[in-house]
């Protein structure tokens, strides 16, 4: 059927109807009669046309069916009728077109290749993680996923720690007064986990800034002590419709490498600078290629117009400074301060947000936020809402997809195997996991005797294993290791200590391709 509609070239054609006439026509579908009703304040609207089908449509479309040369049906899955949980479930179909079979072929192929790496299947492969529906969008990292976790916080506290960052813990519940401070309690409910507690109505924090806020009025603050940069990983919770949940890239329980900037106005150049190479630090240490652009004042705004242009030459001037391409999108910043928007772009080639660059100058007004500037007057500060990772647990499923499971050294949770090449060589092999695991590495020994070499080797290789060392007499006797990698490259012979020496510089410098070079007898 589908081949004859697309020979016949049937054309979709655009035509305005009277509502009283719609409201006969579909009268046996009571969700278009909804959206009739409800959506439709005019006496006419429009339909498209095609072949014997007539639908609601704003359009535009294709000139006729000819053109949909290569279509499939991707998907389905079960929706709420606008994406109310109340309201009725309904069966929402995807598909896709291209103008020829050859970038359908291709489509195809990058499709088996995402479904390799999709990060729920390696997450339960390499016991990674996993998600139970006795807490549904919170997720249960299991030792190796806890180690690859707390490795990437770590990487950010130590480039805090260089930056001037200063970490602090705030609660996880506040009371409603706060929220309705922020505003959150007016135009975020929905998204927050509210309840009460002897009679008083309180919110789990989806976010940090309203208790950094806090923190920053706790006591007089002067010109002298901004800007203060605080950092803080604590949990957030947002309440996410249960259809909308997908594995690690949409929870309800989750950190992000939070911070928030306080400074004056005249800081926020060099802050935004600084921000911007934070970014580009870590996304170059993953490999990560990205896009960036400025979005600005929209025409709802709030605060003083000659603030606002003042903040977009230096966020425009900070980003000239990168030598990076960026791009503007005029009117798009949020109405309480501009923002730059930062896109990644992984392995297979897909863009993701996950970093956030916010000036803000209304939640300080919100909180009466001061410090006490130069001449003794008290100033309201700006707020540069900051993330790099955004949520980890996103970037955990992002960076899982990216390597193909394949972690690299410095985050990996396998980073090396020994593997005896008989019974007799066990308790050498158990020895130098003892040495590598006493210096802080991840590594094991495969002593099951019902195992031959070779399988043991190639379980390693699957299970990815960064390194394999294969010991045997020679290298018992020589207190050396033999070494080979999870994509079979061949190293050689190796004493202890050098691999433990090349290891140190392997976690050190965050190496992303340790596998290739970093075990030769010349690297450093």
């Amino acid at each position: 059927m589908t081949k004859s509609i697309v020979k016949e070239k049937q054309p979709f054609e655009r035509l305005e109807m009277k509502k009283e006439d719609l409201l006969e026509m579909f009268k046996y579908n009571k969700f278009k009669l909804r959206i009739l009703n409800e959506r439709v304040k005019t006496p006419t609207t429009t339909v498209y046309r095609c072949g014997p089908l007539i639908d609601l449509c704003r359009g535009p479309h294709v000139r006729h069916t000819g053109k949909i040369k290569s279509m499939a049906i991707t998907k389905n899955s079960a929706t709420y009728w606008e994406g109310n949980s109340e309201a009725e479930s309904l069966q929402r179909i995807y598909g896709i077109s291209f103008p020829d079979n050859k970038l359908m072929k291709e489509w195809k192929l990058f499709q088996e290749e995402a479904a390799k790496r999709d990060h729920r299947k390696l997450g339960r492969e390499q016991d990674l993680f996993f998600f139970h529906e006795l807490s549904p969008g919170s997720c249960f990292f299991q030792p190796k996923g806890a180690h690859i976790y707390n490795k990437l916080i770590d990487f950010i506290k130590e480039e805090y720690w260089e930056r001037g960052f200063k970490e602090v813990i705030s609660p996880n519940i506040y009371n409603a007064n706060l929220w309705k401070t922020s505003g959150h309690w007016d135009h975020y409910a929905e998204n927050m986990f509210r309840f009460e507690i002897e009679k008083e109505k309180f919110g789990l924090k989806p976010m940090n800034c309203p208790g950094h806020c806090l923190i920053f009025d706790h006591g007089v603050r002067s010109w002298r002590d901004l800007p203060i940069r605080m950092s803080d990983f604590g949990v957030l919770h947002r309440n996410e419709l249960s259809g909308a949940l997908t594995g690690l890239l949409r929870v309800r329980r989750f950190q992000q490498d939070d911070a928030h900037i306080f400074c004056m106005p005249n800081q926020i150049k060099d802050e935004m600078k600084g921000a911007l190479d934070f970014l580009k630090a870590v996304y170059h240490t993953f490999g990560f290629s990205y896009n960036l652009a400025l979005s600005t004042r929209p025409e709802k705004f709030m605060g003083d117009p000659s603030v606002w242009d003042q903040a977009e030459k230096d966020l425009t001037e900070s980003l000239n400074a990168t030598g990076l391409p960026w791009k503007l999108n005029p009117g798009d910043g949020a109405f309480y301060g501009p923002k730059i928007d930062v896109n990644l772009t992984d392995a297979l080639r897909r863009q993701h947000q996950c970093g956030t660059i916010q000036l803000d100058f209304q939640l300080p007004l919100r909180f009466n936020l001061n410090y006490i500037d130069d001449k003794g007057e008290k100033k309201h500060p700006v707020i540069i809402h900051r993330a790099i990772l955004g949520s980890v647990e996103r970037m955990f499923a992002i960076l899982t997809e990216s390597f193909g499971g394949k972690w690299p050294f410095w985050l990996s949770p396998r980073q090396a195997m020994v593997v005896p090449v008989g019974p007799q060589f066990n308790e050498y092999a158990l020895n130098i996991k003892k040495k590598l695991t006493e210096e802080g590495f991840c590594c094991e020994a495969d002593v099951d005797d019902g195992s031959t070499m070779n399988k043991k080797v190639r379980n390693a290789q699957l299970a990815q294993f960064n390194f394999i060392f294969v010991v045997g007499e020679k290298e018992r006797e020589n207190q050396t290791v033999n070494i080979r990698t999870r994509d079979n490259k061949v190293h050689g012979e190796r004493s202890i200590d050098d691999v433990i020496a090349k290891f140190k510089v392997l976690s050190k410098d965050r190496v992303l391709n340790s596998e290739e070079f970093a075990l030769d007898s010349k690297s450093s």
